[in-house]
């Protein structure tokens, strides 16, 4: 499995590049691009928020779905950086992806809970609650709340319905990935420390 990028270089920096969809950006290791995303926010037909937690997977990371190669259904993780990867998980929910890698094709970020800061009404009817905690605390969450579907699959994320915001974040942690069985330990998995609409709380510090 390939080596993540040195955790000093991911906590330390946080990208805001002026052109948020500049195809540079994405041309890197999944794991940075996702700690460089928290604290941007993401909207869908201007229904959306701040992004507060992410995962990153990796073409040689066996948790990944490109670690087998190239399939109709991860054909869009092979293909140009900067699109949207929208796959179903166990039959029943929809997860968001933006497709970024560095040296081979086959990188991902999942995005795994947002904010909530833009049409909040219109994500309370969807997801049928008025918790604004609960409305995109879990990728499937977020998923319902902006209306994402297999639909977007293949999408740019610098074109409508998409459209991506820079913006500060609180501070970053890390931990594990979570609800996988391999390479579950890999520390991909970046928050924005303090938020309190992330999925699952992030293990304290040890030492």
């Amino acid at each position: 499995m390939a080596h993540p990028p040195k955790m000093s270089s991911i906590v330390g920096q946080h990208s805001e590049p002026s052109n948020t969809t500049r195809q540079g950006f994405w041309a890197r290791h999944p794991a940075s691009v996702a700690a460089d995303l928290i604290g941007w926010s993401v909207f869908v037909d201007g229904v959306g928020g701040r992004i507060v937690e992410t995962e990153a997977y990796h073409h040689e990371d066996p948790a990944s779905h490109s670690y087998a190669g190239r399939t109709p259904r991860t054909e869009v993780m092979f293909g140009p950086q900067g699109h949207v990867y929208v796959y179903r998980s166990y039959g029943i929910h929809w997860c968001l992806n933006f497709v970024c890698w560095d040296e081979a094709p086959g990188g991902a970020v999942l995005i795994r809970a947002i904010e909530p800061t833009a049409r909040l009404d219109v994500m309370t009817e969807r997801r049928g609650l008025m918790d604004a905690r609960s409305l995109c605390s879990g990728p499937g969450k977020l998923c319902q709340a902006l209306a994402v579907t297999h639909a977007h699959n293949g999408l740019a994320l610098d074109r409508p319905p998409f459209q991506l915001q820079a913006g500060p974040r609180a501070g970053l942690v890390v931990g594990p990935r979570i609800g996988i069985t391999k390479a579950a330990e890999v520390p991909w998995r970046f928050g924005e420390a303090g938020s309190r609409f992330v999925s699952r709380p992030f293990p304290r510090p040890t030492g």
